[in-house]
């Protein structure tokens, strides 16, 4: 017991020199947190061999005409160096279990004969646990017809993991048709941007060209609330829902003491689904966004849609990358990833909820999303912070069923 208090407040630092040397360092230390964490444990933009995991950071910018990836991944490479033998990745069960995909999968949807639609930086298929997933790419960067991520850290892929992964990796929906729409890419600086007039092409190219029921957008972008109007993206999604498309976003990583309480665009619209992000531990992730009580037409929000309207797992969520390798990351993206897999399940157990005409009907699958999640406080319906609960996949659909939505029998 003498030694474990000693070592309290303790991190253990690979040598630059040689990462196989472990050096105790004092957390207290000034100036640790600075300098020596930010080199060691992933927050410069450029990868560090902490044995056999290396890390990188993608930072966060955005402005009005520029969406930016809301993700912050936090190490990766499960593929040791140092052995003759290869380290099996982890996995984050835990994630499918809280979230009640298991419980759906255990009912035998797959999420087969549902399309599902990714803006985002595009795919590389080379990961095994990807090679054989029913797939449509559209390139809106450079007109590639070979599936490709333009990313830094492969975002789009490690997106698409969690929702299709069939290998070590067991994905939310694996039979979904996945549509994937590469919009953004890396800017040379280690970050995912892209420019919202190209987002706003592949929205619709989601909903227009390749029939999505849901559109899932891991990313987001500053809103103007001076603007007089609500700009392509938002204009792009708002035509989506009007044809019943399921529109599921990010509400971004601004979380903490600078958060300004505006959720990312396009999640701050009404009939979109924004998604906060939960860690294994069912508490909510310190850099969700914050949701505001004001829509962007200046109107008081009202069930089922105050903002966010839910929580889904997004810390630490191991999935694939480029070749054999996989990424942990954290952020409202892994979580905006899980919320669409979920619902694509749903869809799948319920098809009259897919290819509705007009946008009452996600209403009604909003109410009973509102109605099925889990309080993360008793006796608090709603919170800005993590919105109306954790989801619960099994209860959303049982919730569906028993009122009926959107004519359920």
């Amino acid at each position: 017991m003498r030694e474990e208090r000693e070592l309290n407040g303790v991190d253990l630092i690979p040598e630059p020199s040689d990462y196989r040397i472990m050096s105790a360092v004092d957390t207290s230390t000034r100036g640790y947190q600075e300098s020596w964490r930010s080199e060691t444990m992933g927050w410069d933009p450029y990868p560090v061999p902490v044995i056999s995991r290396p890390r990188r950071a993608v930072k966060r910018i955005a402005n009005a005409s520029v969406f930016v990836l809301t993700i912050i991944v936090v190490w990766g490479i499960w593929k040791s160096q140092l052995l003759v033998f290869e380290i099996p990745p982890p996995t984050s069960e835990w994630a499918f279990e809280d979230s009640g995909v298991r419980d759906l999968q255990a009912m035998g949807y797959t999420g087969e004969g549902v399309r599902l639609c990714m803006v985002d930086t595009g795919i590389d298929t080379s990961n095994d646990d990807l090679n054989g997933i029913d797939l449509v790419f559209k390139d809106f960067l450079s007109n590639s017809y070979l599936p490709t991520d333009y990313g830094s850290l492969a975002h789009g892929t490690m997106m698409a993991g969690i929702v299709a992964a069939d290998g070590h990796l067991n994905g939310i929906a694996p039979g979904v048709t996945l549509g994937m729409a590469a919009a953004l890419g890396d800017n040379g600086e280690g970050d995912n941007s892209g420019d919202q007039e190209d987002v706003a092409k592949a929205i619709e190219w989601c909903w227009r060209s390749f029939d999505a029921h849901i559109i899932s957008l891991s990313l987001g972008g500053i809103s103007n609330p001076e603007s007089q109007s609500d700009g392509p993206t938002v204009n792009a999604v708002l035509q989506a829902m009007d044809n019943g498309v399921y529109v599921v976003a990010a509400a971004g990583n601004d979380g903490g003491s600078a958060d300004d309480g505006v959720l990312s665009t396009p999640a701050n619209v009404n009939r979109v689904i924004s998604v906060a992000a939960l860690d294994r531990n069912g508490d909510i992730w310190e850099g969700s966004s914050l949701g505001g009580s004001i829509d962007k037409d200046g109107e008081v929000r009202e069930n089922p849609h105050l903002k966010p309207e839910i929580s889904a797992p997004g810390v630490d969520i191991v999935s694939t990358a480029v070749g054999d390798e996989f990424y942990s990351s954290t952020g409202t993206s892994d979580a905006t990833a899980f919320v669409s897999g979920i619902l694509a399940l749903i869809l799948e157990a319920e098809p009259e909820l897919k290819n509705v005409s007009g946008s009452s009907c996600i209403d009604e699958v909003k109410s009973a999303l509102m109605s099925s999640a889990t309080p993360l406080e008793e006796d608090v319906s709603h919170n800005p912070r993590w919105g109306y609960g954790a989801i619960d996949g099994k209860m959303w659909l049982s919730q569906i069923r028993s009122t009926s939505a959107c004519g359920v029998i």
